[in-house]
């Protein structure tokens, strides 16, 4: 007789992610649901790692990254934040970004703490969350008119935050719905969190892809916020190598000792080669992320055009590799069933936005990636604008 197993997590299931891009896998549609590129990464970073590999960078790395990509990242963000992150106490390599909001989470909630998040809300928050014996707390995001400017109800969050509100997690540029902060959504945050005990973690993993010539406003910018914020990034999304699972988080002194307290027992350490191929990169070509933003954008314009005689409603995203679709002119579907529902039956593939929240929003809508190669978008579009 096997042994009853209480699960530490009875409410969770398969991530939306594996099962739509598994489903299409046996369906063989066009895979526009989980964000991952359908393009490699530049042919000069790669060659760096092959060198490494064939150099005897095979063995553990440091703990908390290799020196040389550290030093990378403080150059980076001394010039796009004018943030001067100490190279030996403030940044450390992680497995890719889930793993530094995993580890995040388990140093800073206790038993009982309150973590608030912003619906919808990345998957992985509130796992941790209960992981750590936490409770989540979710702020729906408020939806203009015309039901596509997603924006923090921020009179919500104030009387939301109470004694036991031990964490805040923000994600702009947003996933899934392209909403990005500007200065004073900064300042009103801060004003809510002085005085308090609260940390924040943001998850900012879109930074480099935000369009139309607006600035990602991020926590490293807000002297204030920085004080007590965990600020996590990604390599996988800014060099279109998301299989890699490098990331990094940005912590003043003392929140990284903790931070590392976790993540030296998840991982240890990250992949050696990549780790010193990605630093020769940025070494070599530090102006690369300012390519970034031109490039998504086309994507962007070129899915939206191409949709534009179709029964869908949008407006196009303002940040990240994801264009939100409303289909309540074709279907009154709810969005889990038709998403799977048109996976199989015209073979485009997207991702439901209700996942991601504790209560349904109002409006239908569903979430595609255009990180493809244009012909893939283009025949994705073919096939919605049948609909």
């Amino acid at each position: 007789m096997s042994p009853t197993i209480s699960s530490k997590l009875p409410d969770v299931g398969t991530t939306i992610f594996t099962v739509m891009s598994q489903l299409a896998m046996d369906t063989g549609a066009i895979n526009l649901s989980q964000g991952f590129p359908s393009f490699d990464p530049p042919k000069d970073l790669t060659d760096r790692i092959s060198h490494h590999l064939a150099s005897g960078a095979n063995q553990y790395a440091p703990m908390t990254g290799v020196p040389a990509l550290r030093e990378a990242i403080v150059e980076k963000t001394a010039r796009l934040y004018g943030r001067n992150l100490d190279v030996e106490n403030d940044i450390t390599v992680c497995c890719g970004a889930t793993e530094g909001l995993f580890s995040a989470i388990l140093a800073l909630v206790h038993g009982g703490d309150e973590v608030i998040v912003f619906d919808p809300a990345y998957d992985s928050y509130e796992p941790a969350i209960t992981l750590a014996g936490g409770i989540t707390r979710h702020v729906p995001l408020t939806i203009d008119e015309q039901g596509f400017d997603f924006r923090i109800d921020w009179d919500r969050l104030a009387t939301t935050i109470n004694a036991n509100t031990r964490l805040i997690i923000v994600n702009f540029p947003h996933n899934p719905t392209g909403a990005i902060l500007n200065k004073a959504d900064l300042d009103r945050l801060a004003d809510i969190v002085r005085d308090t005990d609260i940390y924040l973690l943001s998850d900012e993993v879109y930074e480099h892809i935000v369009f139309d010539g607006e600035p990602h406003h991020s926590l490293l910018n807000h002297d204030e916020l920085w004080e007590r914020s965990l600020v996590i990034s990604s390599f996988g999304k800014t060099l279109h190598a998301t299989g890699w699972k490098i990331g990094y988080c940005m912590a003043p002194a003392y929140l990284s000792r903790e931070f590392r307290k976790v993540h030296q027992f998840a991982t240890f350490s990250i992949s050696t080669p990549v780790q010193h191929g990605i630093a020769d990169y940025l070494s070599n070509n530090p102006e690369y992320y300012k390519q970034l933003p031109a490039f998504y954008q086309q994507k962007r314009d070129l899915f939206c055009a191409l949709l534009q005689d179709s029964r869908f409603r949008l407006q196009p995203a303002r940040s990240t590799f994801f264009q939100i679709l409303d289909y309540s002119l074709i279907s009154d579907a709810n969005d889990l069933d038709l998403a799977k529902r048109w996976t199989r039956d015209i073979g485009v593939a997207s991702i439901p936005l209700t996942v991601f929240c504790e209560r349904p929003f109002t409006g239908s809508r569903l979430r595609f990636c255009f990180a493809k190669d244009d012909a893939t978008l283009a025949s994705a579009a073919e096939k919605l604008r049948a609909l």
